[in-house]
């Protein structure tokens, strides 16, 4: 078990250090900030929304390893997903980091965030792109926090 919490520790890592798909997009037709005051991690989405469809999606900020980790596996696991595909895989990444579910029920590789609901003040950290994301899915006008 210890094995694979240290594999878990290193993709997070890995992500922080060399974040994907962390750029401005230019040709972004949806875009929305996040803001987790708690521990000051800020995020921009950009999302290329096509025929209902996430063409390209990517961000920008400064936060916490977490934070920036679970930006950047969102950003590579969404392009090209549906949008009622990813509001589906939101729903299970949410019920994963807040202890609700095991990552069973279709994450993938972000079963690595599992941990997360261990440590209460780390889930905001963990979901704060994804209510970001999906902000910017429903073109809402307002920054989303994580208060």
């Amino acid at each position: 078990m210890s094995d694979l919490r240290e594999l878990y520790q290193e993709v997070i890592l890995d992500h922080r250090r060399q974040p994907r798909n962390f750029r401005e997009m230019e040709e972004a037709n949806r875009r929305l900030e996040g803001y987790n005051p708690l521990c000051g991690d800020r995020v921009t989405v950009y999302l290329q929304v096509k025929d209902d469809v996430v063409q390209d999606v990517s961000f920008q900020g400064m936060g916490c390893a977490i934070s920036t980790a679970s930006a950047s596996m969102m950003t590579e696991l969404l392009k090209g997903k549906k949008v009622e595909e990813a509001e589906v895989i939101f729903k299970h990444f949410q019920d994963l980091v807040t202890g609700k579910s095991d990552g069973s029920d279709g994450v993938g590789k972000l079963v690595v965030f599992a941990g997360v609901s261990e440590f209460p003040l780390r889930v905001k950290c963990a979901i704060l792109p994804w209510h970001t994301l999906r902000g910017a899915l429903k073109q809402q006008a307002d920054a989303v926090t994580t208060e």
